[in-house]
């Protein structure tokens, strides 16, 4: 495919997404109604959607409208490029511009429309970060870094290194972590090398690996994941413990592809329901990686960034709360409480650890730590409490 009938592709499902149809659903459709694209065109097309979600409301605004061609038009205008050499009309290129669209088209307003922020949120993401907020919303607009985490119970990060760079990925040792890896050339072939099929590495965002190495980990008794999700901290603490690993998730079937990852990585995580909690507890640590608005993680999800409403961020923080609550018993005395959030909101984050501490006083605040979104990993927060 050309240049310009990847645009007008992409064009096409931002229109489909713009009318409530979930991007991956929108994605996915096409391609099956596309069977001459190729995995490139595919990719290239699905980077450019991303690219338009990431910054709907500066390029709708660039582009003069919110439309799936305005949104490319904003793209090509944001990046300095003429229209006119792209949308020509011809082959499966997008139509001309009309006079209207050429005269249209604005510097989006200072503030959450320059920054891709609703409305709404703009006062309490400002009150968040403060001085920081346009620069942490400008990291949100951009694509997130591949990361890979070192299994450092079968390998070392220089040794994993060799193997990527025979298969030819080219990675950076980056400091967020002391197992983090930054994939520079190469991405699109890790999940097919061998050091990802033999578990000498892992897909982890950096600053989730960041956490991992915040954490006090046990060398005896019991750890539990208690949002376990897909389970990456769980394997990543698994590989460095000694205590042994549970992991638990309020939905199972998030932990479904568990098993085999672990299997991969050489270590033993057990997965427990609801009803085996309480006989595998006390837990010397547990953490709670809970439900969030994901806004520290908006450039990999930034559908989550305009489907967030005032009401559905309410019911997260009492969500939060629940969780934390649930969790307290669980851990054995002098054990730790983690609690961690891929959000850079107060409301989730602080405020958060503030309630639990009024409403439990048995507990003492032990250490807490942000990381704003930045070219190693995702914003997110971590507390850390003891029992007193």
């Amino acid at each position: 495919m050309t240049p310009a009938a990847r645009l007008a592709a992409a064009a096409e499902i931002l229109d489909r997404i713009l009318a409530d149809e979930p991007a991956e659903k929108a994605l996915t459709a096409w391609a099956r109604r596309s069977r001459f694209a190729g995995s490139g065109d595919r990719a290239a097309i699905r980077d450019l959607v991303f690219d338009a979600m990431r910054c709907k409301r500066s390029f709708a605004a660039l582009g003069g409208a919110m439309t799936g061609r305005g949104l490319m038009l904003g793209l090509l205008r944001q990046e300095g490029r003429d229209p006119a050499t792209l949308l020509t009309g011809e082959g499966h290129a997008l139509p001309p511009l009309t006079e209207d669209e050429a005269a249209a088209g604005r510097i989006p307003a200072s503030g959450a429309e320059a920054c891709d922020i609703p409305d709404w949120l703009w006062p309490q993401f400002t009150q968040s970060l403060g001085d920081r907020s346009e620069a942490v919303a400008a990291v949100l607009q951009t694509r997130g870094p591949v990361m890979l985490r070192v299994n450092l119970r079968k390998t070392t990060v220089d040794k994993a290194q060799a193997s990527l760079a025979a298969e030819g990925i080219t990675t950076l040792a980056d400091d967020i972590a002391s197992t983090a890896l930054r994939v520079t050339e190469g991405a699109r072939q890790v999940a097919r090398s061998q050091a990802y099929l033999e578990g000498l590495i892992e897909l982890q965002d950096g600053s989730s690996q960041a956490i991992v190495d915040e954490l006090h980990l046990p060398e005896h008794g019991n750890i539990l994941d208690f949002c376990a999700g897909g389970g990456g901290k769980s394997l990543a603490m698994a590989a460095r413990a000694g205590a042994r690993l549970f992991a638990h998730d309020a939905e199972p079937a998030r932990m479904k592809d568990l098993p085999a990852r672990a299997a991969r990585a050489g270590v033993t995580v057990t997965q427990l329901d609801r009803s085996e909690l309480s006989r595998a507890a006390p837990f010397a640590l547990l953490l709670c990686d809970a439900p969030c608005s994901g806004a520290g993680a908006w450039r990999r999800a930034p559908e989550g960034k305009w489907a967030l409403t005032p009401s559905r961020l309410a019911e997260l923080t009492q969500i939060q709360d629940t969780i934390l609550a649930q969790a307290a018993p669980l851990v054995a005395p002098e054990g730790v409480l983690a609690y961690a959030t891929c959000s850079v909101l107060t409301t989730e984050n602080e405020a958060r650890a503030e309630a639990f501490l009024a409403t439990h006083p048995d507990w003492r605040m032990q250490s807490s730590r942000r990381w704003d979104p930045g070219p190693s990993g995702d914003g997110f927060y971590l507390a850390q409490f003891r029992r007193r």
